[in-house]
């Protein structure tokens, strides 16, 4: 499915451009206000923009990955605004746990408050009391609670800086979870008050459902931010799925390589849900099931538990996720194909949204995509017909052969820069080998030219295979001369070929007619003079004896200076939120305590530098995590002279923006080194420092100038099997030393960078 890329008018930049100037002449402190409130010293992606934009008081549409940050969005605004802002988000569970989180960040619990169907009347007179007297900056509203005529009355009262729609693609027929609740929130904001600015946020940007968003809101000239849906921690692979026992005995192997990490198994029914979630915990894992069959109160209970950790996998169907904001979730299993590459790559997204490594595994075989085809059959002929063109798209990555993040990406209308691979999946990691398809290619082209590129994948295959259906009769299409031009190949031939010719730029899926293929201006090109044009060919699902381990890229994240530290810190972070009945990444996030284990700050101060450590939280959390350090560093005998330890964190943090922006710009790492007055030796150390605490840093402009294609490759793969950090050892071992110290340093960075964070 192609997308629409929004295209920014002369006047929209004009607009951009007034927005960041009003928002900073407001604002100047921004980054101040960032460290501040949230204990975090640099923005993520256009996270800044975005939050200028609504300061500026303009409708804002943000389409963002799950995991680039979305929250702090209209967090922040909230917070440096006059006034309460209100947000909409779909799910209860969600709205406690953004409550939960931003309490955690502030030492008062009226910053943020909910109002739904939950609270009982003292707990809705409190809450009215603490807008009242201004003092909740962000109030959680279901979009019912809006529709109520007391509330609407009440809200008119306030003094409201903006309404946030959360999960917004929920506004769409077309979006992957539909509320028709969420149709009448332009009503509802209109009445309220016709002029407060508007952000929507959505993790989903097809076409349609982004059209959608701005209609049905009533967005009013909205400045709108479409981040990239690269998510470069997470890993992707398909395994097949043979029978039962062998699926099950490879996700009991997976798991326990992942010993003690949080993750979420997906099955497509009820009872797989318990029957695996029994099997588990018979295999040393403790699983839960959680299905909508199950009771409010039950479901609550399991949720909790796993975001406690006092469960660490969670077998569900896709009832599950949505009110889910748990960062540290390490893997997710498909234990039957998706229904569409949305609900695929929504799911996946909720592995790794820390930063920090997440695998995803999805199990595939004919007959579960069989049972999906069965689940439609009595649905609308419409609805068949869209549902059986998702199903086609899932088919397609699943078997496909090509690097799945560029599958992926294409799907929601990003191009992948890298033409060779991501290096982070398993079609990359263990390529299969290509073969010359030039006179094929001409055939396909020549086939839909024919046809007159009026016609989707489906139809041209027919066309090539020789199918002379009721519907090719009738358009007299099988008197065509390429009529079963291409009958010697299989289907699956045939379409692993096109869907490449897509990726590839020589085809193009007609956005508003969902499918049909058009020939490009290269796709022409090639078509008046033929190159070689070498494809992959799939043969997973071919081999009925194919391994069911599910293996994964070698490399686990990056260590912390001091393990035991961190072990310690994790089980008190772990106690503590139990005491505070709070998942415990609302403590701290695992970031924060690797750093706590590497810095061992000893006071508060010291603490509050530490990333993602705000004031507030420091003071509400960090004495019993202080108290722990400390005696661990006077029993331990750990030399850390205060004054170089924090001075070392100063520098190093004021470096950091600094590198990140510089390597960002693909300025060359001699003129960074030279500007902070380092050695190239003393840069390289700094970046590996920065790449090790869970920040990527995208040097491959530098590496391509002194490491061959070929040879970062034999590194890269030296780096996932060898036993020891030295790198002359490393030096000894690959090529018998013709590798130089920067070249191995700038290959172990990347490494860290692509497998660690």
């Amino acid at each position: 499915m192609a997308t629409v890329k929004t295209k920014t008018t002369p006047k929209k930049k004009s607009t951009m451009a007034e927005t960041a100037h009003n928002a900073l002449v407001a604002y100047p402190n921004l980054k101040q206000h960032l460290l501040n409130n949230f204990g975090f010293d640099t923005f993520k992606g256009q996270q800044e923009n975005i939050i200028n934009s609504l300061l500026a008081g303009n409708d804002t549409f943000v389409i963002m990955p799950t995991g680039g940050g979305k929250s702090l969005c209209y967090q922040l605004p909230a917070m440096i605004l006059d006034g309460v802002a209100i947000i909409v988000s779909p799910l209860i569970a969600l709205m406690k746990n953004q409550v939960d989180l931003m309490r955690s960040y502030s030492s008062k619990d009226h910053v943020a408050h909910f109002l739904n169907s939950t609270l009982n009347k003292g707990q809705i007179k409190q809450v009215k009391d603490d807008l009242t007297t201004g003092k909740t900056k962000m109030l959680y509203v279901a979009p019912e609670t809006m529709t109520k005529e007391d509330n609407i009355e009440f809200f008119k009262t306030l003094n409201i800086s903006f309404f946030a729609v959360d999960e917004a693609h929920c506004i769409s027929e077309w979006g992957h979870d539909f509320r028709p609740e969420y149709r009448r929130l332009k009503e509802m904001t209109e009445l309220i008050s016709p002029t407060i600015p508007i952000i929507a946020l959505t993790a989903t940007a097809t076409p349609k459902v982004q059209s959608d968003i701005v209609k049905n809101l009533g967005l009013r000239n909205p400045n709108i931010f479409v981040s990239s849906f690269n998510r470069a921690n997470l890993y992707y692979e398909i395994q097949p799925k043979i029978n039962v026992d062998q699926t099950n005995k490879s996700i009991v192997r997976f798991i326990q390589q992942h010993k003690n990490k949080s993750g979420i198994v997906y099955t497509l029914n009820r009872k797989t849900t318990e029957e695996l979630a029994a099997m588990l915990n018979a295999n040393g894992i403790t699983a839960v099931a959680y299905h909508a069959g199950l009771d409010a109160k039950l479901r609550a209970q399991r949720q909790d538990q796993f975001l406690n950790e006092e469960v660490h996998v969670i077998v569900a169907t896709i009832a599950f996720g949505m009110g889910i904001d748990k960062p540290d979730v390490r893997f997710v299993i498909h234990y039957n194909i998706p229904k569409s590459i949305e609900n695929y790559y929504q799911e996946t997204g909720r592995a790794g949204r820390d930063g920090m490594e997440g695998k995803c595994i999805l199990y595939y075989s004919h007959k579960d995509v069989s049972k999906l085809e069965h689940l439609m059959r009595d649905k609308s002929l419409s609805e068949r017909e869209v549902g059986a063109q998702l199903i086609n798209e899932t088919v397609s990555y699943a078997e496909s052969s090509v690097c799945r993040r560029k599958t992926l990406l294409y799907y929601f209308g990003e191009q992948y820069d890298d033409k060779d691979s991501c290096g982070h999946c398993d079609n990359c990691l263990h390529p299969k080998e290509k073969v010359e398809a030039k006179e094929a290619t001409v055939d396909v082209l020549k086939t839909i030219n024919a046809l007159g590129e009026q016609f989707a994948i489906e139809y041209v295959l027919l066309i090539l295979t020789g199918k002379a259906t009721p519907a090719v009769k009738m358009y007299r299409h099988d008197e065509l001369d390429v009529f079963a031009c291409g009958n010697d190949k299989e289907p699956h031939f045939w379409s692993s070929l096109i869907r490449q010719m897509l990726l590839e730029g020589l085809l193009d899926k007609d956005i508003v007619e969902y499918g049909v293929l058009k020939i490009t201006k290269a796709g022409k090109a090639f078509l008046k003079k033929p190159t070689s044009f070498k494809i992959v060919l799939n043969n997973l699902f071919e081999d009925a004896n194919a391994d069911d381990e599910a293996t994964a890229p070698a490399g686990e994240p990056t260590g912390v200076t001091d393990q035991k530290l961190f072990e310690q810190l994790k089980e008190l972070r772990k106690k503590v939120a139990k005491e505070k009945n709070l998942p415990p990444f609302v403590i701290f996030l695992e970031s924060s305590l690797q750093d706590m284990a590497t810095m061992f700050p000893t006071t508060m101060e010291e603490l509050e530098k530490i990333s993602g450590v705000s004031k507030g939280k420091s003071l509400r959390y960090g004495k019993p995590f202080l108290d722990v350090i400390n005696q661990y560093v006077e029993e331990n005998d750990i030399i850390r002279p205060d004054d170089f330890v924090m001075k070392s964190v100063a520098n190093k943090n004021s470096n950091k923006i600094f590198i990140i922006q510089n390597v960002d710009k693909k300025i060359a790492l001699e003129t960074i080194a030279k500007t902070k007055e380092l050695k190239l030796e003393e840069l390289l150390e700094e970046m590996e420092t920065i790449v090790a605490s869970g920040t990527k840093l995208n040097l491959g402009y530098a590496i391509d100038e002194m490491v061959d294609e070929y040879e970062q490759e034999e590194i890269m793969e030296y780096f996932k099997g060898c036993q020891t950090s030295d790198l002359k050892v490393a030096q000894q071992e690959l090529a018998d030393g013709d590798f130089n110290w920067e070249q191995l340093k700038l290959m172990r960075i990347k490494f860290l960078s692509e497998y660690g964070n």
